[in-house]
Parts: structure tokens; sequence; C-alpha cells
């Protein structure tokens, strides 16, 4: 379950929220001589000021892949380069854009739940099975039904404190 909530956290930080981070590049992958290769395993990747990242590729021939994987993915950021660099402006968002990033947040977040509800129901039929094999008694099974409740409510809590914090930084004008 904490696993879930390290991927949940992780899909998070890759929606933008208005601030150039890293982060917003690490599922973006470039042919790197035949090679699908993320971008921040090709370059060095910084953010100098709140609305811009630059990206220095350590091999200046992948800089037009680099280029062409960054119009390609789902960001909607138009690179420029200089031949050395690429410079990434990220524009400020609009109302309408806050509001379709809030809905994928809550898609997200609740893929994130569902997930800690499936490790829940693997848990409970494993201590079923347990319990039918006499491996525990049904007072012991019940009493791990009752902890891995309070675990899934624990995690599922902490998806939706996630959600709300992201949310918050998102709607933020």
């Amino acid at each position: 379950m904490k696993e879930t909530i390290e991927v949940v956290n992780k899909e998070f930080a890759s929606l933008r929220a208005g601030r150039a981070t890293p982060s917003l590049l690490e599922k973006i992958t470039a042919n790197y001589y035949g090679t699908p290769t993320p971008l921040n395993q090709m370059a060095n990747i910084s953010a100098p000021e709140a609305r811009l990242l630059v990206i220095q590729p350590w091999d200046k021939t992948a800089l037009p892949e680099m280029e062409k994987a960054i119009l390609k993915s789902d960001l909607g950021i138009t690179p420029i380069s200089d031949g050395n660099v690429i410079r990434l402006s990220i524009p400020q968002l609009t109302q309408e854009r806050r509001a379709e990033l809030a809905k994928v947040l809550k898609k997200k977040s609740e893929e994130g739940r569902v997930a800690v509800r499936n490790l829940r129901r693997e848990a409970n039929e494993a201590f079923k099975n347990q319990q039918k094999n006499s491996e525990i008694s049904e007072d012991e099974q019940r009493r791990l039904q009752d902890e891995v409740q309070k675990l899934t409510d624990k995690y599922i809590k902490e998806i939706d404190a996630l959600l709300a914090a992201k949310e918050k930084e998102i709607m933020t004008v």
C-alpha cells in the first residue's frame, strides 16, 4: 500500500501546476541510437526560473530527437533550441486547463484508491484460505481483516490528502 502511495505521488508530480519542475519530463522518452531513453538519462534538466526548464544534453547529437519527443508529448509546450540547450517556457495555466488538470488528478487518485482496495481484497482472501485450511482461527482471521481495513482506511485518507494538496496547488492562481 505504501508503494501505491508513492506511485500516486509520482503521478501527481508529473502533472504541471504552473511551475517548472524537472519531474514534468520524467515520462518523456526520446529515440537515442534506436533505443527509447528517458530525457533525464540523456541530459541535465534544471529549472533556473519558476516558468523555465533548461535541458542540457550530454550528447549534442541527441538534441533533435529530444525536441521531437517533447513536441509529441502531451505537455503542450514548444521547445526552443539554440543548438546547445533546449528551453521550455511554461505558460500560465488558464482556468479551463486548471479544471481539466483537477479532473485528471481525481482520476489518478481514484486509481490509487482502487489499487489499495484490491490489496485489501487479496489479503482478506488469503486470510479466508488460511482459516479454511485451519492455519489460523476464525477470531484471528477477523482480527487480521480488521487490521487490514484500518491500514486501507489510513492509506485512502493519505491519497485524499495528497489530492487535496495538489488540487489546491493547481487551483491557486
